[in-house]
């Protein structure tokens, strides 16, 4: 990974135009060719971004260019469209290469790994008639926790979060709108499922048809001792 910290101006062209003004940003090129444009603020998501498959040249500024300050130009070429991104780098902070080697994938911590076995194990929390297609149900942008099927036999996609909040609702949009495209799997509903959902994520879930699944973990467990509750 390529990590650029520089004073520069970004122009995107394509399905749609875009310009970020000068100043100081993070350019991060992976090596997966995709190249994304960071600001100091926003969380994770980057200010602009090319999606690989794109090609990135390093070009000479023409005169009149190089005259208005800019010292390097950065063309990002997507693979099957037409789309460009031009960074204009006006002075390069730093610049720095580093080998991250290969990444194992995100590892879920010990209650998401127990909620997601105890679910694939008691299928029938999500409804009458439901059962298990598999877990970790691999798609190409990652792993979705469950596949089931409803009493119908129409797919249903399961996330599963310890605490669910807006980025889990997210996160299961972007994997349903994937699947939808599937014709051995269309239509796909989802069902966002967690020990606790946050008020912003549950009307989110519900917004976009995504049913939302409080799970008792304990009760899951076989530890919800009758008597020493009150009701």
């Amino acid at each position: 990974m390529r990590l650029v910290v520089a004073r520069c101006s970004v122009d995107y062209a394509g399905r749609l135009s875009a310009h970020l003004p000068l100043a100081t940003r993070v350019l991060m090129v992976k090596a997966d060719g995709s190249v994304l444009i960071h600001s100091d603020g926003g969380s994770y998501k980057p200010l602009n971004w090319m999606s690989p498959p794109c090609s990135l040249v390093v070009g000479e500024p023409d005169d009149a260019q190089r005259a208005a300050g800019i010292t390097e130009l950065w063309t990002v070429t997507a693979g099957k469209t037409n789309d460009k991104l031009v960074v204009s780098l006006f002075e390069v902070l730093s610049d720095s290469s580093h080998e991250l080697g290969i990444d194992p994938g995100l590892v879920k911590d010990g209650v998401e790994a127990d909620l997601q076995k105890l679910l694939a194990e008691q299928i029938e929390l999500l409804g009458p008639g439901h059962t298990l297609v598999r877990r970790e149900y691999m798609t190409a942008i990652g792993p979705v926790d469950i596949l089931a099927r409803d009493a119908e036999g129409r797919s249903v996609a399961v996330e599963l979060k310890r605490r669910g909040d807006i980025d889990g609702v997210e996160q299961l949009t972007r994997y349903l709108e994937l699947m939808n495209r599937d014709p051995h799997l269309a239509p796909v509903t989802g069902v966002f499922a967690a020990q606790e959902i946050k008020p912003q994520a549950r009307t989110l879930a519900q917004d976009r048809g995504i049913r939302c699944l409080v799970l008792d973990y304990d009760a899951m467990r076989g530890m919800d001792d009758a008597e020493s509750r009150l009701f």
